[in-house]
Protein backbone atom coordinates (compact mmCIF):
# COMPACT_ATOMS: atom_id res chain seq x y z
CA UNK A 1 0.00 0.00 0.00
CA UNK A 2 1.06 3.53 -0.64
CA UNK A 3 2.49 5.45 2.27
CA UNK A 4 -0.39 7.38 3.77
CA UNK A 5 -0.81 9.77 6.66
CA UNK A 6 -3.44 9.40 9.31
CA UNK A 7 -6.37 11.60 8.37
CA UNK A 8 -6.46 14.91 10.26
CA UNK A 9 -8.89 15.44 13.15
CA UNK A 10 -9.28 11.75 13.99
CA UNK A 11 -10.46 10.91 17.50
CA UNK A 12 -8.01 9.24 19.89
CA UNK A 13 -9.77 5.85 19.64
CA UNK A 14 -9.51 6.02 15.83
CA UNK A 15 -5.79 6.76 15.98
CA UNK A 16 -5.18 3.90 18.43
CA UNK A 17 -7.31 1.55 16.34
CA UNK A 18 -5.54 2.46 13.09
CA UNK A 19 -2.09 2.10 14.66
CA UNK A 20 -3.00 -1.35 16.05
CA UNK A 21 -4.37 -2.41 12.65
CA UNK A 22 -1.22 -1.23 10.86
CA UNK A 23 1.31 -2.54 13.39
CA UNK A 24 -0.24 -6.03 13.33
CA UNK A 25 -0.56 -6.13 9.53
CA UNK A 26 -4.33 -6.42 9.97
CA UNK A 27 -4.19 -9.47 12.25
CA UNK A 28 -5.59 -7.27 15.03
CA UNK A 29 -8.15 -4.52 14.68
CA UNK A 30 -10.19 -6.04 11.85
CA UNK A 31 -12.97 -6.85 14.32
CA UNK A 32 -13.23 -3.84 16.57
CA UNK A 33 -14.94 -4.18 19.94
CA UNK A 34 -17.05 -1.14 20.85
CA UNK A 35 -19.49 -0.56 23.67
CA UNK A 36 -22.29 1.64 22.38
CA UNK A 37 -24.93 3.16 24.66
CA UNK A 38 -28.28 1.57 23.91
CA UNK A 39 -26.66 -1.18 21.83
CA UNK A 40 -24.23 -2.83 24.26
CA UNK A 41 -20.92 -4.38 23.28
CA UNK A 42 -20.44 -5.07 19.59
CA UNK A 43 -17.72 -6.60 17.40
CA UNK A 44 -17.76 -4.43 14.30
CA UNK A 45 -15.81 -5.26 11.12
CA UNK A 46 -13.46 -2.45 10.18
CA UNK A 47 -11.23 -1.59 7.27
CA UNK A 48 -8.66 1.08 6.56
CA UNK A 49 -9.51 3.34 3.64
CA UNK A 50 -6.84 5.34 1.82
CA UNK A 51 -8.03 8.31 -0.21
CA UNK A 52 -6.19 11.01 -2.13
CA UNK A 53 -6.65 14.50 -0.71
CA UNK A 54 -8.73 16.61 -3.07
CA UNK A 55 -6.68 19.73 -2.23
CA UNK A 56 -3.29 18.39 -1.18
CA UNK A 57 -2.97 15.31 -3.41
CA UNK A 58 -1.56 13.49 -0.35
CA UNK A 59 -2.72 10.01 0.70
CA UNK A 60 -4.84 9.84 3.85
CA UNK A 61 -5.80 6.81 5.90
CA UNK A 62 -9.04 6.44 7.83
CA UNK A 63 -10.61 3.53 9.79
CA UNK A 64 -14.22 2.75 8.90
CA UNK A 65 -16.79 0.13 9.80
CA UNK A 66 -17.99 -1.89 6.83
CA UNK A 67 -20.34 -4.51 5.46
CA UNK A 68 -20.36 -6.56 2.28
CA UNK A 69 -22.43 -6.69 -0.88
CA UNK A 70 -21.14 -9.46 -3.10
CA UNK A 71 -17.36 -8.97 -3.39
CA UNK A 72 -17.66 -5.24 -2.65
CA UNK A 73 -17.49 -3.33 0.62
CA UNK A 74 -20.16 -1.00 2.02
CA UNK A 75 -19.07 2.08 3.99
CA UNK A 76 -21.14 4.98 5.28
CA UNK A 77 -20.19 8.68 5.34
CA UNK A 78 -22.03 9.43 8.58
CA UNK A 79 -19.58 11.65 10.51
CA UNK A 80 -21.75 10.86 13.53
CA UNK A 81 -24.67 12.80 12.04
CA UNK A 82 -22.74 16.05 11.63
CA UNK A 83 -24.22 18.59 9.18
CA UNK A 84 -21.36 18.18 6.67
CA UNK A 85 -19.87 15.15 4.92
CA UNK A 86 -16.58 13.77 6.27
CA UNK A 87 -13.38 14.79 4.53
CA UNK A 88 -12.61 11.23 3.41
CA UNK A 89 -15.94 11.17 1.54
CA UNK A 90 -15.22 14.48 -0.19
CA UNK A 91 -11.84 13.06 -1.20
CA UNK A 92 -13.26 9.92 -2.78
CA UNK A 93 -15.93 11.90 -4.64
CA UNK A 94 -13.10 13.97 -6.16
CA UNK A 95 -10.98 10.86 -6.81
CA UNK A 96 -12.83 7.53 -6.53
CA UNK A 97 -9.66 5.44 -6.89
CA UNK A 98 -8.96 4.25 -3.34
CA UNK A 99 -6.96 1.63 -1.49
CA UNK A 100 -8.50 -0.69 1.07
CA UNK A 101 -6.88 -2.70 3.85
CA UNK A 102 -9.29 -5.37 5.14
CA UNK A 103 -7.77 -7.68 7.72
CA UNK A 104 -4.52 -8.85 6.14
CA UNK A 105 -5.74 -8.17 2.59
CA UNK A 106 -4.79 -5.06 0.57
CA UNK A 107 -6.61 -4.06 -2.60
CA UNK A 108 -7.40 -1.21 -4.91
CA UNK A 109 -11.02 -0.24 -5.40
CA UNK A 110 -13.28 2.24 -7.12
CA UNK A 111 -15.69 4.07 -4.81
CA UNK A 112 -19.22 4.91 -5.86
CA UNK A 113 -22.04 6.56 -3.95
CA UNK A 114 -25.25 4.60 -4.30
CA UNK A 115 -28.69 6.15 -4.78
CA UNK A 116 -32.33 5.17 -5.07
CA UNK A 117 -33.40 1.61 -4.30
CA UNK A 118 -29.78 0.41 -4.12
CA UNK A 119 -29.07 2.95 -1.37
CA UNK A 120 -32.24 1.99 0.52
CA UNK A 121 -31.22 -1.68 0.54
CA UNK A 122 -27.60 -1.06 1.45
CA UNK A 123 -28.59 1.41 4.18
CA UNK A 124 -30.51 -1.46 5.79
CA UNK A 125 -27.39 -3.65 5.52
CA UNK A 126 -25.32 -0.88 7.13
CA UNK A 127 -27.74 -0.73 10.07
CA UNK A 128 -26.99 -4.41 10.69
CA UNK A 129 -23.24 -3.91 11.13
CA UNK A 130 -23.54 -0.51 12.90
CA UNK A 131 -27.04 0.21 14.29
CA UNK A 132 -26.07 3.70 15.58
CA UNK A 133 -26.29 4.96 11.97
CA UNK A 134 -30.04 5.25 12.60
CA UNK A 135 -29.32 7.66 15.47
CA UNK A 136 -26.92 9.68 13.29
CA UNK A 137 -29.55 9.96 10.56
CA UNK A 138 -31.96 11.60 13.04
CA UNK A 139 -29.34 14.23 13.95
CA UNK A 140 -28.80 15.63 10.44
CA UNK A 141 -30.76 17.12 7.56
CA UNK A 142 -28.36 15.69 4.95
CA UNK A 143 -28.82 12.31 3.35
CA UNK A 144 -25.96 10.25 4.71
CA UNK A 145 -24.03 8.81 1.75
CA UNK A 146 -23.71 5.05 1.39
CA UNK A 147 -20.61 4.12 -0.60
CA UNK A 148 -19.69 0.87 -2.31
CA UNK A 149 -16.03 0.04 -2.81
CA UNK A 150 -15.76 -2.18 -5.87
CA UNK A 151 -12.43 -4.05 -6.00
CA UNK A 152 -10.37 -3.47 -9.13
CA UNK A 153 -9.76 -6.87 -10.71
Amino acid sequence: MTDAKLAPKMQDWQIEHTNLYLSSGGKEGHLYKRTVPGHGEMDVPSLLLTTTGRKSGEKFLFPLFYGMTGDSYIIVASKGGAPDHPGWYKNLVANPEVEVHVGTKHLKAIARTVTGPERVGLWQEALKFWPPYADYEKKTDREIPVVVLDPVK
